[in-house]
């Protein structure tokens, strides 16, 4: 198995007839997908999509992948592929195309609607091609042909892409769910049909790649669904992800047999709902969604509330919930499902809503303690079956953290793809396909972009860096006036802290050392503020690193009159 080395320099100009494959963002991470694939001098993007920050990202809103290694050839992109439409896949496409508003978005009904209305808040009219399993579109010189797979969102694709230098399968999320909510099965046909033909290089989900057996069926959870809602006394609030369409239609069909009235709340869920409702994915009975303000005249015991928040993301709905930050108030007896998976990263986010809520009086049904989720993705079980169907020539573990992309590679082997055909990347990492044969040939640059706010790129590692020691240590300010001519103190030092747990009046011991280093830098000539500055942060710092064995950020002023 080939695997990526941290000295890898740029790749090479692509050899002719070769096809390149450059992830961008979905490697080593569970979210930020995006792949680049080059054949010919043109560029088709699959996927584009961004990552929730964790607690070590303080004040980020989103992370997307790197556009700079494709920014100076936006006019080479013929299009971008969405496989699905959950965000970690179309999440990123309205900041793309802030720089090219014209690159064209081909995808499926769904995903197509609830991206056009993402962009409409970033004013952006998208040039868009609609396409269903079983469609083939020649974009550029990539032949596309999409294939039904079977995910938790309606309508999701798989892209098999030919060009002279091969075939590449692109699976997009996916699991082979044989019982599914809307009948709409992976197409294993078409990959039987499609590795007759020969797949020179399949992309495969791995985020279960560790987990034994199949992964169980959707419908396995209205069962659990049911038994919560017949033992619930006042109001149910359900927490899912603003776009699992399924997961949705059962807490509809198990409040429909219930006598329960449904509202959504969240501007991303109620949304994403009368989308799913407008296109005949989501099957509402009549009367049974109502406005969340209607809910105020009904009891307890006919209520349910669909919101967003599974993750324990602070901002959302259900966090405000447990934080008595919501106009709805959790009170003694309220049932909260917690209607998804936790994503990596995530757990400690969550068990603290979980916590709030249930402080409250709450009881809190959740995967823990409860079959009321599902996942996604295909199980070991799954992709064996899978890699025994579509026999590729070389595999490419995608989407998933590093155990998990070795943990594909190693299904991959059992099956009997040879171990040097198998590539194990990274973001950013160059994969060519060429005279049959996959390899890593470099590494173009695929960081982190922060999103804070209404900036884009302009947070960084040193900026975040500082957030964590504010938050961590506090900070410590000190001001102080001098003689512009002679260096004296006129005024001050004034100390003053905020967070880091010492009291002003405990820098009564350290004021006369500062103005001692200040005093004798003046005798010596030294006058310039930055240097002073230097001076009043070291003289500072050490003190309280001796005194208190903290490191606060130390801001010193020293203004010249």
């Amino acid at each position: 198995m080939s695997h990526p080395h941290p000295e890898l320099g740029p790749p090479p100009p692509l050899p002719e007839g070769g096809l390149r494959v450059t992830p961008l963002g979905g490697l080593g991470e569970i979210g930020r997908n995006m792949t680049v694939f080059e054949y010919g001098g043109r560029l088709l993007i699959v996927d584009c999509g961004v990552l929730f920050p964790e607690e070590e990202q303080p004040g980020i809103d989103l992370i997307l992948p790197d556009f700079s290694s494709i920014r100076d050839r936006l006019d080479d992109i013929e299009g971008i592929v969405l496989t699905h439409g959950h965000e970690d896949h179309i999440g990123g496409v309205p900041f793309l195309l802030r720089e090219k508003p014209d690159i064209p978005l081909i995808g499926s009904k769904l995903t197509l609607a609830l991206i056009e209305a993402k962009l409409q808040e970033h004013r952006i009219r998208p040039y868009t091609l609609e396409v269903a399993e079983g469609h083939r579109e020649r974009i550029g010189p990539f032949d596309c042909e999409f294939v039904a797979v079977n995910h938790s969102i309606p309508d999701a694709l798989a892209v098999a892409i030919r060009t002279p230098a091969g075939m590449v399968v692109h699976t997009g999320d996916f699991k082979m769910d044989q019982l599914p909510l809307d009948n709409r099965l992976t197409d294993l046909h078409a990959f039987a049909r499609l590795s007759e033909e020969g797949i020179d290089l399949l992309l495969s989900d791995s985020t279960n790649a560790e987990v034994p057996g199949f992964t169980p069926h959707e419908r396995d959870i209205s069962g659990v669904l049911r038994q919560v809602f017949a033992g619930a006394r006042k109001r149910i609030i359900v927490a899912s992800f603003a776009s699992h369409v399924h997961r949705i239609q059962q807490i509809l069909d198990a409040a429909h047999e219930y006598g329960r009235r449904v509202a959504f709340v969240g501007r991303s869920m109620v949304r994403n709902m009368g989308i799913a409702r407008d296109l005949g994915y989501l099957k509402v009975p009549a009367g049974l969604v109502v406005d969340v303000k209607a809910l105020d005249d009904l009891p307890d015991s006919e209520v349910v509330l669909v919101c967003t928040g599974s993750q324990g993301e602070p901002m959302a709905a259900l966090s405000r919930m447990a934080n008595r930050d919501h106009q709805i108030r959790i009170v003694d007896g309220d049932t909260v499902i917690l209607a998804s998976s936790l994503i990596p990263g995530n757990e400690n986010a969550v068990y603290r809503v979980i916590n709030g809520l249930t402080r409250w009086g709450a009881n809190v049904v959740h995967k823990g303690n409860a079959k009321v989720h599902v996942s996604g993705h295909a199980s070991a079980g799954e992709l064996l079956y899978f890699y025994n169907i579509c026999r590729p020539k070389n595999l490419m573990p995608v989407h998933g953290e590093w155990r998990h992309l070795r943990a594909n590679a190693e299904l991959g082997a059992m099956t009997g793809v040879p171990h040097d055909r198998i590539v194990i990347a990274e973001d950013g990492v160059a994969v060519d396909l060429v005279e049959g044969k996959a390899k890593i040939s470099g590494k173009v640059q695929a960081g982190y972009v922060y999103v804070d706010g209404l900036s884009v790129g302009d947070v960084g590692e040193p900026a975040l860096k500082d957030r964590k020691i504010l938050g961590d240590e506090g900070i410590i300010s000190v001001f102080v006036v001098i003689d512009a001519s002679t260096g004296k103190i006129t005024g001050g030092p004034h100390v003053q802290a905020r967070g880091s747990g010492i009291e002003d009046s405990a820098f009564g011991e350290v004021i006369p050392k500062i103005t001692e280093v200040l005093e004798r830098s003046a005798q010596d000539g030294v006058v310039e503020p930055h240097q002073m500055q230097q001076l009043v942060r070291r003289t500072l710092g050490k003190w309280v690193s001796d005194t208190y064995r903290r490191r606060p950020m130390i801001l010193p002023v020293v203004v010249e009159v």
